[in-house]
């Protein structure tokens, strides 16, 4: 006998358990996003989050529906934990704020400097190359401290870390700047640098930080968000990350999106099915 899509569903949510007790709306894949914060989501379901949650609508067989709250202090609160919605897409192993699952993606920080500045093959903040340099950060993000380690900071840019993102965007902010000569290069997370390093004419060389032996490592594994309650959702979302990596790494890589295995190699288009 042939299964349906939903049949196999079904039968990876343990028997006698009801997602209706931990979900919304269980006919609803109900998502907590950003209405303006590209790369990641916008109202117009532009970014690669909205794009996995598309995928994963399609494949659980649900409407797809979004609480948009701007990614600032109080997000999870206002939208998971408030029960307005039901997975944060994109979510950081070992933060506390919600629980999260499996990882499907692995990153880091990134270096981003114009081709033939001199500092295009620059790999870590260690380099000497980079001293005196005008560098863009984001205050209070992890390299911050790593460019403070290697006395980077003097000359430094920084950016703002919490920004209402209906108004503003450090990324798109520090870019504008790196395209003028403001700043000679710029560190940004690696979804921002990859998506903004992509789509500058010329394209920006961007290095992800994966050579740090100074300061804190800046490589960082993403899952998705959901409440520490809904075990089920949990279990059903990993098994759908797990039978959709291929898929999912291309959605990354086509927003730019610099891919690591765990030995902090590169995963490109030929390297699809492997998993963070």
């Amino acid at each position: 006998m042939m299964l349906t899509p939903q049949d196999r569903l079904r039968a990876q949510v343990p028997e006698g358990t009801d997602l209706s007790i931990e979900l919304v709306d269980p006919k609803v894949l109900r998502v907590c996003a950003d209405p303006r914060n590209l790369p990641f989501s916008n109202e117009k379901a532009e970014g690669f989050e909205n794009k996995l949650a598309e995928l994963f609508a399609e494949k659980l067989q649900k409407k797809l529906d979004y609480m948009y709250f701007p990614q600032a202090t109080g997000f999870v609160k206002m939208t998971l934990g408030a029960h307005r919605c039901d997975v944060i897409m994109g979510f950081p192993q070992g933060d506390d704020l919600a629980q999260g699952t499996n990882p499907y993606y692995r990153t880091a920080y990134a270096l981003v400097a114009r081709s033939g500045s001199g500092l295009d093959d620059v790999t870590t903040l260690e380099d000497g190359r980079l001293k005196g340099k005008r560098i863009g950060i984001v205050a209070g993000t992890p390299p911050a401290t790593n460019m403070a380690v290697n006395g980077l900071m003097m000359n430094a840019r920084p950016y703002q870390l919490m920004v209402d993102t209906r108004l503003d965007s450090s990324a798109a902010a520090m870019i504008k700047d790196l395209m003028s000569g403001e700043i000679d290069a710029a560190v940004l997370w690696g979804p921002m640098a990859g998506y903004y390093a992509k789509q500058a004419n010329p394209p920006l060389h961007l290095t992800p930080l994966v050579k740090e032996t100074t300061g804190p490592r800046l490589v960082f594994r993403i899952g998705m968000g959901v409440r520490a309650a809904d075990q089920n959702w949990k279990r059903l979302l990993n098994r759908l990350i797990q039978e959709n990596q291929p898929a999912i790494n291309k959605i990354l890589l086509d927003f730019g999106v610099p891919l690591l295995d765990e030995n902090d190699r590169p995963i490109g288009t030929e390297t699809t099915a492997k998993r963070p």
